[in-house]
């Protein structure tokens, strides 16, 4: 099965001596697929994938994988990964305003399909508020509700224009004119570099 050698191939690009959440490491890694444990040795390459930045193959290795396993939430999330691996990282703490003081009555998914508009300091040449589109991404829920409360993760439409956002910036969610939540920047990050140091 072409999973077990991209779960393989992936593997090889975590650096030695990385350990994720009970200090599991590669190596064990390498039992669950030695076992044919492909979905759960899958799940330890993400966490792994946390410890630190890892280049865009590595995820785009674990998404083909999860796409061969038939796993989508977890092939859409290696995905966005990857992107984020060649893009950077933005995370924020987002607050959605409550049903009926914003537009939104109905929870959205969490996994990359919403691109709402962002109000993140930039001006038209005119000196008016301009606002930038990026995807969002719900970390660990499915779905996220009106007046929730939930860390995201940012995809900016064009990076470049993100590139003066800071962590403890407060930036405002848009899907119309009307404010629809604000945002706390947590963590902004450069792209993984190519080939990290093993």
């Amino acid at each position: 099965m072409e999973a077990i050698r991209l779960l393989e191939s992936a593997s090889l690009l975590v650096p030695l001596g990385s350990a994720g959440e009970n200090d599991l490491t590669v190596d064990d890694v390498w039992e669950y697929l030695a076992q044919d444990e492909w979905e759960v040795a899958l799940g330890l390459l993400e966490e792994l994938g946390d410890v630190r930045p890892l280049p865009a193959g590595f995820w785009e290795g674990l998404a083909a994988a999860a796409e061969e396993l038939r796993l989508e939430r977890s092939a859409a999330w290696c995905h966005w990964r990857g992107a984020e691996a060649r893009r950077g990282v933005i995370r924020a703490d987002l607050t959605l305003r409550p049903p009926g003081e914003a537009r939104r009555r109905t929870p959205f998914s969490g996994a990359g399909v919403l691109r709402p508009m962002w109000d993140i300091g930039n001006r038209t040449p005119g000196g008016e508020p301009a606002v930038n589109i990026a995807w969002l991404w719900v970390e660990g829920q499915p779905f996220m509700e009106p007046g929730g409360r939930a860390s995201v993760r940012l995809a900016p439409l064009d990076p470049a224009q993100w590139r003066r956002v800071r962590p403890g910036q407060v930036i405002t969610m848009h899907e119309d004119q009307s404010v629809a939540g604000t945002a706390v920047v947590l963590e902004v990050q450069q792209p993984a570099p190519a080939n990290p140091a093993r």
